[in-house]
């Protein structure tokens, strides 16, 4: 039982990371638009992370606990190795100043440990992984086309008005995109480590059938919001500066335009990543006002370390299952 407190608390560890190195997609658009400074800006994100828990169901946390990998191979270590494999993955990135996905390094992870206790591919299960692969195209590209077209709305609604004026009433638009990107960051991102914990406590029959405790959808919540409130600056650069300069109008387009694709994913029950969803709609908006306006070697960079994510953290999740092997821990 002791191991189990531990490894959940791992788990939401892994969730002060997620908000920590996640934190620059809810803050870099309006810090570099400097609607707000960096500490308003993460408080802002950060309570809209947490009040995420209040209505918006688990519809991911099921996906990813019971719908990717065969839960007959699921241990404790397996967990374990997950965890580590995720955040070591994070903090590489977050070092390195890419923003990749917190999500997938966690289901890239689980995999890669549930495949290591197993010997085969065979415990992982396809149908869960369909829609999560798919939208790893998905979801940057609704953000991408969102964020032009939303654009491209506001600019012409605010062709009259002056720039002075456009630029004080965006300021405060900033302020409901921010909130509702946060809410949608909370609501999608919060429940993969609900998903885990939950699986963890289904195979040690701690709970009777797959659901999500409360204790388990408030302590995620309270650690995302607690991780993005320690910030991700280095990423915050990367995100609100170097992919393309951005004035109060285009992080409002942007961060409208991620929220919805964050919260129709989260209703579809589908796991996407905020950093690809973000990223997109930032691209979508740099892109309408000419294409040399997005830096397109940096968003290169990023997708590289996107189309990475999933094997390295499935990798390093092998590699910490077999130190646990070795140790005499798994078998």
């Amino acid at each position: 039982m002791t191991l189990i407190i531990i490894v959940i608390c791992i788990a939401f560890v892994f969730d002060f990371f997620n908000g920590f190195h996640d934190a620059a997609n809810s803050i870099a658009t309006v810090v570099s638009t400097r609607v707000l400074t960096p500490g308003q800006a993460v408080l802002w994100a950060a309570f809209f992370n947490f009040i995420a828990v209040f209505g918006f169901g688990t519809a991911v946390a099921k996906t990813v606990g019971a719908g990717m990998v065969d839960l007959s191979v699921v241990t404790t270590y397996v967990v374990l190795a997950a965890l580590l494999g995720a955040i070591f993955w994070d903090l590489i990135t977050w070092w390195l100043g890419l923003p990749t996905s917190s999500s997938h390094a966690l289901i890239g992870a689980f995999a890669g440990a549930a495949v290591t206790k197993a010997g085969t591919f065979g415990v992982i299960i396809a149908s869960g992984w369909t829609l999560t692969l798919i939208f790893i195209v998905v979801a940057p590209m609704v953000g991408l086309i969102l964020g032009f077209f939303v654009y491209l709305l506001v600019t012409w609604l605010s062709r009259r008005k002056s720039p002075m004026g456009v630029d004080r009433w965006f300021r405060r638009g900033q302020l409901v995109s921010a909130a509702a990107y946060s809410l949608g960051h909370g609501t999608n991102d919060a429940q993969k480590t609900m998903g885990i914990v939950a699986s963890l406590l289904f195979v040690n029959h701690l709970i009777p059938k797959f659901e999500i405790p409360i204790y388990v959808i408030i302590g995620a919540y309270i650690s995302m919001g607690l991780g993005t409130l320690s910030g991700g600056w280095r990423i915050v650069r990367t995100m609100g500066m170097r992919i393309t300069a951005l004035k109060p109008i285009g992080g409002f387009a942007a961060e409208l335009a991620a929220a919805a694709t964050l919260f129709g994913s989260s209703a579809l029950g589908v796991p996407v990543s905020t950093t690809h969803t973000i990223t997109g709609a930032i691209v979508g908006v740099g892109s309408l006002r000419r294409l040399s306006a997005v830096r397109w070697g940096v968003a290169t960079r990023i997708i590289w370390a996107w189309l990475l994510t999933i094997p390295a953290s499935g990798g390093i999740a092998a590699l910490c299952y077999y130190a646990l092997h070795a140790l005499g821990y798994a078998h």
